[in-house]
């Protein structure tokens, strides 16, 4: 899967990747590193980040319901604003309330 010109899949190497208000919705991006990437307003509705390299990334307002970020460095990440739900599956140890995510239950 190819999105705005960066191959999207597991293991991607997404460094400074400009992902922002991309579809990502279902996207495997299982181990990819997207250190420092711009995903700010993106969709990434039921995506499989397990074991992603999201430090300093931009995830401000990004939708992550259902998506599984079990495992994910999510060290100086900006989660601010970004909205989840009760099937958003965090790191271990992980307070998304803390780090500014809307979480929302049906």
């Amino acid at each position: 899967m190819e999105v705005n010109g960066y191959e999207i899949g597991p293991g991607a190497k997404l460094i400074y990747a400009n992902l922002i208000d991309a579809d990502l919705r279902g996207a495997n991006l299982a181990g990819a590193n997207l250190r420092e990437a711009w995903l700010s307003m993106a969709t990434l509705r039921g995506a499989n980040l397990t074991g992603a390299n999201l430090r300093d990334a931009k995830l401000n307002m990004a939708r992550l319901s259902g998506a599984n970020l079990s495992g994910a460095d999510l060290s100086g990440t900006d989660l601010r604003g970004a909205v989840a739900d009760e099937d958003t599956i965090w790191p271990e140890g992980f307070d998304p309330e803390a780090a500014g995510v809307f979480t929302f239950t049906v």
